[in-house]
C-alpha cells in the first residue's frame, strides 16, 4: 500500500500519465511538484489546471523542481535520463514509473495481467480485457493503451489488464504481475536504447519479481522472450505452433478447446498468435469456454490496426497506421491476403535496419510510396527491389498508390516509422489515410 502522506514527490512529464500521477499523489496526501521541459505556453490546459489543485508546477526545465531533494520521483514514460534525474538517482531517491505508482496505490489490490511486446500488444490487451469483462469481472484495461491506471486507482477492480511498454518497465521497483505476457521482441526504439539486448531487457523487467505462483506467457521456441521470462520464477506457458496454446493452419487449440480460425473475427497469422497469447493469459481466471467462443467470434480489434477501409476498382485499402516499426510492417505485408501490395511507408526513423522490410517487399510488394523524414532512408534500402515513388503528403501518397495498384492488389498504410514528423500521432496519420481513400472517385 502506498504511503506518501507528507512526503515531497516530484512528477516528471506533463502528459496524461503525469497529470494522473500528480492528482493521485495529492489525493494520498503528498506535497507534489509537477515538472516538464515544455514552457507554460506549450503545455495543455489540463496541466495548467493542476496549479489550482495544490500542485506546484515547474515548467520550461527541471532545475527548480529540486529532484535530488525529493522523497520520491515519478517519471512519465519516454522521459530520458537528464542531469537532475541522474543526480537524484545517485543520491538514492526512489524513481518510479507511473505504472509502479498506480499499482502500489490501488485502493483494492487486484491481480495484474501485464502485456508487452514490440507488436500486437494493444490488440492482445483489448482482447484479454474483453474476455474478462464478458465473464463478469470488473476489469481495468489501459496503461500504454488508453487511460493511465493512476487515474483509476480508487476504483474496485477484480483484474487489472495493462499494456506495458519498454519505457514503462524501465522504472519498476515492486511490480509483480500475476500474468506477464511478452508477445515478441523485434528491433524498435533504437534511438533510445544502446542495443537490441537493452531494449529486450527493459521489456523483460515485467518478469523479474514473478514467483512460482505466477504465469509467464511467451512464444514457443523464442529464445529471446524465454530468456526474459526466466529472469523470474513464474510457470512458463507458451503459444504458437506446437505451444501450450497451439496455433495451427486451421485452428487454435487450447487444451480441450478447439477454435477454428475461420470462425475468428480477428484474421491473419499475426492475429492468430495474438489470440493464442490472450487465451494463455486468461488461463488462471477460469473463463467458461462458451464465453471465450462468443468473444473470439465477435471481437473485431482496434482502429488503425490492419483495418479494411474500402475496395475500389478491385483494389482493397487497409489502414495499419499503428505499424510504427519495421517488424510490425513486415508482419502486415506478409499477412495481407492479397497476392501483391502497394505499401505506403515512412515517417520519423526510429533506428535499426529496413532490410527485413525489403525482403518482405521482394516477395509481396508491387511498389512502395514513401513519405516523411525517413523516405530517403527507406528508398535507399529498397534500391531496385521494386518501384518506389516519393509523395509530399498523405493525399498524394494515396493517389499515387491507387495508380500503381492493379486489380486484386492491396494498398497498405503501414509506415514502419513514428508519425511525429507530419502528424500528431498514429491515429491522426491513420485518419488522414482513411479520408484520402474515401475521397478517391469511385
Amino acid at each position: 500500500m502506498l504511503d506518501v502522506k507528507g512526503k515531497r514527490v516530484v512528477v516528471v512529464g506533463a502528459g496524461a500519465s503525469g497529470i494522473a500521477a500528480c492528482r493521485l499523489l495529492v489525493a494520498r496526501g503528498a506535497h507534489v511538484v509537477g515538472t516538464d521541459a515544455k514552457k507554460a505556453e506549450s503545455v495543455s490546459d489540463g496541466v495548467r489546471a493542476l496549479a489550482g489543485e495544490g500542485i506546484t508546477l515547474v515548467l520550461g526545465g527541471h532545475a527548480e523542481a529540486r529532484l535530488p531533494e525529493a522523497d520520491l520521483v515519478v517519471v512519465s514514460p519516454g522521459v530520458p535520463l537528464f542531469p537532475e534525474l541522474e543526480a537524484a538517482e545517485k543520491r538514492g531517491v526512489p524513481i518510479w514509473g507511473e505504472v509502479e505508482l498506480a499499482v502500489q496505490a490501488l485502493a483494492k489490490p487486484a491481480p495484474v495481467i501485464a502485456i508487452g511486446g514490440t507488436n500486437g500488444k494493444s490488440t492482445t490487451t483489448s482482447l484479454v480485457g474483453e474476455l474478462l469483462a464478458r465473464a463478469g469481472k470488473r476489469t481495468f484495461v489501459g496503461g500504454n493503451l488508453g487511460e493511465p491506471l493512476a487515474a483509476h486507482a480508487d476504483e474496485p477492480f477484480d483484474v487489472v489488464v495493462l499494456e506495458v511498454s519498454s519505457f514503462q518497465m524501465e522504472r519498476v521497483a515492486a511490480f509483480r504481475p500475476k500474468v506477464s505476457v511478452l508477445l515478441n521482441v523485434s528491433p524498435d526504439h533504437l534511438d533510445r536504447y544502446p542495443s537490441e539486448a537493452a531494449y529486450a531487457d527493459a521489456k523483460g523487467n515485467a518478469f523479474v519479481r514473478q514467483t512460482e505462483d505466477d504465469v509467464a506467457v511467451v512464444p514457443v521456441n523464442d529464445e529471446v522472450c524465454l530468456r526474459q521470462a526466466k529472469r523470474g520464477a513464474a510457470r512458463v506457458v507458451t503459444f504458437g505452433e506446437g505451444g501450450d496454446v497451439s496455433v495451427g493452419a486451421d485452428a487454435i487449440v487450447d487444451g480441450a478447446a478447439v477454435h477454428p480460425r475461420r470462425t475468428l473475427s480477428l484474421q491473419g497469422g499475426h492475429n492468430a498468435l495474438n489470440v493464442a497469447a490472450a487465451l494463455a493469459a486468461i488461463q488462471p481466471f477460469g473463463i467458461a469456454p462458451e464465453i471465450v467462443r462468443e468473444v473470439l467470434t465477435t471481437f473485431e480489434g482496434l482502429p488503425h490496426r490492419m483495418v479494411f477501409v474500402r475496395e475500389r476498382r478491385s483494389v482493397r485499402f487497409y489502414d495499419d497506421s499503428k505499424g510504427t516499426n519495421v517488424g510490425a510492417t513486415v508482419t502486415a505485408v506478409r499477412g495481407i491476403r492479397e497476392d501483391k501490395v502497394v505499401l505506403i511507408a515512412g515517417g520519423r526513423d526510429k533506428g535499426g535496419s529496413y532490410g527485413p522490410l525489403v525482403d518482405a517487399l521482394r516477395e509481396r510488394g508491387r511498389a512502395a510510396v514513401l513519405i516523411g523524414e525517413a523516405k530517403e532512408l527507406i528508398r535507399d534500402a529498397i534500391g531496385s527491389a521494386l518501384p518506389v515513388r516519393i509523395a509530399a503528403s498523405m493525399d498524394e501518397a494515396v493517389l499515387v498508390s491507387a495508380e500503381l495498384a492493379r486489380p486484386g492488389d492491396a494498398v497498405l498504410l503501414s509506415p514502419a516509422c513514428s508519425s511525429f514528423d507530419m502528424f500528431r500521432d498514429y491515429k491522426d496519420r491513420g485518419d488522414a489515410f482513411v479520408r484520402a481513400v474515401m475521397e478517391l472517385s469511385a
